[in-house]
C-alpha cells in the first residue's frame, strides 16, 4: 500500500505595517483571521516596536498564536529618534527596511506581502524577487479615494504643489461620502511644517500609481457604509469591521492594557459611562486637560479615560494623581485600554473619541454614539462620516482659542445621551456592521476570496 501523501505546507505570508499603533492593530487582527484559516504569517515590525509589543505583553500569556511570527527590522531612526514625526520616519523606512524583508520572502519562499498602503514601496519587490503584495488601508476608503484625487486638486488649485492650501473648499466626492473642508484633509493636516507637508504630498504622487494598479487592496470596512467612496477605489475588498479574537487577547499594543477598568465597568449602571480615549499620536497641552478633566466632572455622569504615557505636555503625576483621587468612585483613568472589551460593555453610552479609523469602526461595531475631537490626519474626514453622513454622534466645538470648553464638553455630552435619533442610527449601523463579518455577509466573502487568492499562487 502506498504511503499517504505528506501534508501540505500552510500557506505562508508577510504582513508588513507602519510603525505605529493605529497601522498595527488591524493588520494584527486581520493575522488572527488568516491564522484561523490555515496560514503562517511573518508579522514585520520596527526594532523599536518590537521591544515596545514585548514589554507591554511581559505579563500575559497565549496572545500569539502558533501561527504569528514576530519578526523586526531597523527603521532607520536613532534610539531617541522623535518617531511621532510621521513624514520622517516615512521617509526612512525604505532605506532601512527593504533589504532585510527582500532577504527574508527570498529565505522563506514567501509568495504574498500584505503590505500597509503606507508601506507601498515594498511592491517594488514584485519585479525582483516575483513576490504579489496586496495593500491594506488602515485608514477608510474615502480617505483612499480623496487620495487618489491629490493631482487633481493641484491642478484645481485646491492644493500646490507641495501640499499648502490655497483655496479652502468643500470637498465631496460623491452624495453618499464625507464633505471635507480642504484644510482637513489627511496630507494638509499630517504635518505642522513645510517640509513635512512636502514630503507627505511626494509620497502620495510616488505611491498613487502603485495604489491604482495593485493586485488587490484591502480595506477595514464595509459596503454598506461607504458604498460611494469603494466605487472610487480600484480592486477593493472591504473585509471590516475587523476585530481581536474573543478567545484571546491581541499581541500588538504598544502599552500595557488595564483590565482593571472592565470589573470597574461591571458596578457602573447600565449606558451610565462615558468612555474617553485619543489614540496613540494625540497629544493635548495642559489647558485642554484640565477643560476635559473638568468638564467630565460637571457632567455628573461616570467616565472611564484613557490617559496614557504621552498624552499630555506639562502634566505631571502629581497633578494626575490628584485628579483621580479628586474623582474617585465616579471616574476611573488607565493607561490603556482593551478598548474593543469596553466598547462592547452595556454600561458605556458613550465615546469621547479622536475619530480615528480603528476607534470608528469599533465604536460602529458596537453601536456607541461619538463626541467628536479630532486632532489630525484621516480623524476630519472620519468625524465628517460619523456627524454627516451616518448621524452617529456630534462634534465638539473649539471657541476663540481653539479650547474646548468645560462648558461645552458637559453641554454636548448631555445632549448626546438625550438623543433617541443618534441611538437609534447606532443600533442600525451595529447591526449592519455585524451583519457584513457574519457567514455569507459581504465582508466575511471578501474575506474568504482574498483567502482563495492568497493560495492560488
Amino acid at each position: 500500500m502506498a504511503a499517504p501523501p505528506p501534508p501540505r505546507p500552510q500557506p505562508h505570508v508577510m504582513v508588513l505595517p507602519f510603525p505605529a499603533q493605529g497601522h498595527v492593530m488591524p493588520l494584527m487582527e486581520l493575522s488572527h483571521r488568516l491564522v484561523g484559516l490555515g496560514f503562517e504569517v511573518e508579522f514585520v515590525h520596527t526594532d523599536f516596536n518590537r521591544d515596545r509589543v514585548i514589554n507591554a505583553m511581559a505579563n500575559e500569556t497565549g496572545a500569539i498564536p502558533d501561527g504569528i511570527h514576530m519578526v523586526s527590522f531597523p527603521d532607520g531612526m536613532d534610539p531617541a529618534g522623535d518617531r511621532a514625526n510621521i513624514a520622517k520616519l516615512g521617509d526612512g523606512l525604505p532605506a532601512a527596511m527593504l533589504g532585510g524583508i527582500e532577504e527574508m520572502i527570498r529565505s522563506e519562499g514567501i509568495r504574498w506581502v500584505i503590505a500597509d498602503v503606507s508601506m507601498a514601496w515594498v511592491t517594488e519587490l514584485a519585479a525582483t524577487v516575483g513576490v504579489h503584495v496586496a495593500l491594506f488601508s488602515t485608514y477608510s476608503a474615502a480617505v483612499v479615494a480623496h487620495r487618489l484625487q491629490v493631482p487633481k486638486l493641484i491642478q484645481d488649485g485646491v492644493l500646490d504643489e507641495i501640499g499648502n492650501v490655497r483655496r479652502n473648499e468643500m470637498i465631496q466626492l460623491r452624495p453618499t461620502m464625507p464633505p471635507v473642508l480642504a484644510v482637513e484633509l489627511p496630507w494638509v493636516t499630517l504635518s505642522g511644517t513645510p517640509d513635512g507637508r512636502r514630503m507627505v504630498i511626494q509620497n502620495v504622487f510616488k505611491t498613487n500609481p502603485t495604489i491604482s494598479s495593485a493586485e488587490v487592496i484591502i480595506c477595514n470596512t464595509f459596503q454598506d457604509i461607504e458604498p460611494g467612496a469603494l466605487a472610487l477605489v480600484p480592486n477593493v475588498l472591504p473585509v471590516g469591521p475587523l476585530e481581536a479574537p474573543v478567545t484571546s487577547r491581541l499581541a500588538g499594543h504598544f502599552w500595557p492594557e488595564d483590565t482593571t477598568c472592565l470589573a470597574w465597568l461591571d458596578e457602573q449602571d447600565a449606558c451610565s459611562v462615558v468612555y474617553v480615549a485619543f489614540g496613540s499620536f494625540t497629544v493635548f497641552d495642559m489647558a485642554r486637560v484640565q477643560e476635559l478633566a473638568d468638564g467630565l466632572v460637571l457632567s455628573g455622569r461616570p467616565f472611564l479615560w484613557v490617559i496614557r504615557q504621552n498624552f499630555t505636555n506639562g502634566a505631571g503625576e502629581g497633578w494626575l494623581e490628584e485628579f483621580r483621587h479628586r474623582v474617585s468612585g465616579k471616574g476611573m483613568i488607565v493607561g490603556w485600554a482593551p478598548q474593543q472589551s469596553v466598547l462592547s460593555h452595556p454600561s458605556i453610552t458613550c465615546f469621547v473619541s479622536h475619530c480615528g479609523w480603528n476607534s470608528t469602526m469599533e465604536g460602529l461595531r458596537h453601536g456607541v454614539p461619538f463626541l467628536c475631537w479630532p486632532y489630525f490626519a484621516d480623524q476630519y474626514c472620519n468625524q465628517s462620516y460619523i456627524c454627516n453622513v451616518w448621524g452617529t454622534g456630534v462634534k465638539l466645538q473649539a471657541d476663540e482659542r481653539g479650547v474646548v470648553t468645560k462648558e461645552e464638553i458637559k453641554n454636548k455630552v448631555e445632549q448626546l445621551v438625550d438623543d433617541k435619533e443618534i441611538k437609534a442610527r447606532a443600533a442600525k449601523w451595529k447591526h449592519a456592521a455585524c451583519t457584513s463579518i457574519a457567514e455569507g455577509g459581504s465582508s466575511h466573502e471578501n474575506l474568504l476570496k482574498f483567502v482563495n487568492l492568497l493560495r492560488e499562487q
